[in-house]
């Protein structure tokens, strides 16, 4: 798609500003330089830098810029010259003041669809496999069934996506009610919702629960976007948000072989003031003794939170069959369950972590490729060649 576009300098060429889509983008000099898409700045391969960018004369200008056919030609004070994509360009232009990172999508009870998998074809298929991927990343959870029921069964999709994160407990460990339970999760109480191990350095960031048998009553599992219940703090009481996004918790946990502990705020923002994380906790967090005003703050903001959390208006409630899979973002989506009761068997579930980076990297790398694939057949197919 074309797009209308000129340029200016400004500063003594110090800021090259970009006027595109109807809006006004400006770019230092010097971040253009450290940034030019060429192979004598960056390696074409890996994209890091090859130049020391530290080193660069803070005096750089930009001496002379011109637009041509979506792509930007510079000249720089150093004699450099290169060309930026303006796509490419627009893309990494300063953001919107959205609450929310492009490409997600909140949610509530209303929820009229749930994004859903399966297992095989998640296996098999590359495009099916970004499917599921996309939708992890948009919604924060999705449901996978047809899901081997096998101990390891959720193995070789993990395999398709990155490594499996080891933690004290093993690879894929077990979630069932257990005589003399180590952890909350053994038992058949509810649960309230949370989210798992904020008490880790890095926290795992995603959850693969899997259910091998459930029981007939109760054990239904219960979401909540983290998000979508931070933003309607924002709006409901700003002053509880700031509170809760400032100041951060601890979070522990202990038993015979093992002392974590981490800290972090309940809900985290990034660098551009979105939301990044939410963490929640009731049984492993541990506030410091701050000073008795800023604690009944924090206890006021925590209330709130909760009660958000836990209204049944924000609230997804699904029960997991054999051979189903919930995947969750660990950073977003808190989850529970309700308390059951076994009248015979067990109530069977598997549960392992896939961190953040390698799962994210598997979704962009594999979208580029089907895109350029899908390109490739679009050139041979005006060509008249058969693909």
């Amino acid at each position: 798609m074309s797009i209308s576009a000129d340029v200016e300098l400004q500063d003594a060429g110090r800021r090259l500003i970009l006027h595109a889509a109807g809006q006004r983008h400006e770019f230092a000099a010097l971040w253009l330089r450290e940034r030019a898409p060429d192979a004598t700045t960056l390696d074409t391969r890996t994209g890091q830098r090859l130049i020391e960018a530290s080193q660069l004369p803070l005096t750089l200008h930009v001496e002379s810029a011109s637009f041509d056919a979506q792509t930007l030609h510079v000249c720089f004070s150093d004699g450099h010259v290169t060309a930026y994509a303006l796509d490419e360009l627009l893309d990494d232009a300063a953001p919107d003041n959205a609450d929310i990172a492009s490409g997600l999508s909140l949610w509530d009870a209303e929820l009229e669809t749930l994004p859903q998998a399966t297992f095989d074809a998640a296996l098999e298929d590359d495009g099916a496999l970004l499917a599921m991927l996309e939708d992890l990343h948009r919604y924060g959870f999705v449901k996978v069934s047809g899901v081997p029921c096998e101990e390891d069964g959720m193995q070789p999709l993990i395999d398709r996506i990155g490594p499996l994160r080891r933690t004290n407990w093993g690879g894929i460990a077990d979630v069932k009610s257990v005589a003399n339970a180590y952890d909350l999760t053994m038992t058949q109480r509810g649960l309230e919702p949370h989210t798992d191990n904020p008490y880790r350095d890095p926290i795992p960031g995603y959850i693969w629960l899997h259910c091998l048998s459930n029981a007939a009553a109760g054990g239904d599992s219960t979401l909540t976007d983290g998000f979508m219940a931070a933003q309607r703090l924002k709006a409901e009481a700003p002053e509880d948000f700031d509170c809760l996004a400032r100041l951060s918790t601890q979070f522990r946990y202990t038993d015979a072989t093992t002392d974590l502990e981490s800290e972090g705020p309940l809900i985290e923002l990034d660098s551009q003031g979105r939301l990044a994380r939410v963490r929640y906790s009731n049984r492993t967090e541990r506030i410091a003794a701050h000073d008795a005003a800023l604690l009944e703050r924090y206890y006021a903001a925590r209330q709130r939170f909760y009660r958000l959390i836990t209204d049944e208006a924000l609230t997804v409630h699904l029960k997991l069959g054999p051979g189903d899979m919930l995947i969750m973002d660990n950073y977003r989506l808190l989850h529970g369950r309700t308390a059951y009761q076994l009248e015979g068997g067990v109530r069977h579930l598997r549960q392992g972590y896939v961190d953040r980076d390698s799962t994210a990297s598997r979704r962009r790398v594999l979208g580029a490729q089907l895109a350029e694939n899908a390109q490739h057949g679009a050139s041979h197919t005006a060509q008249g060649v058969t693909p």
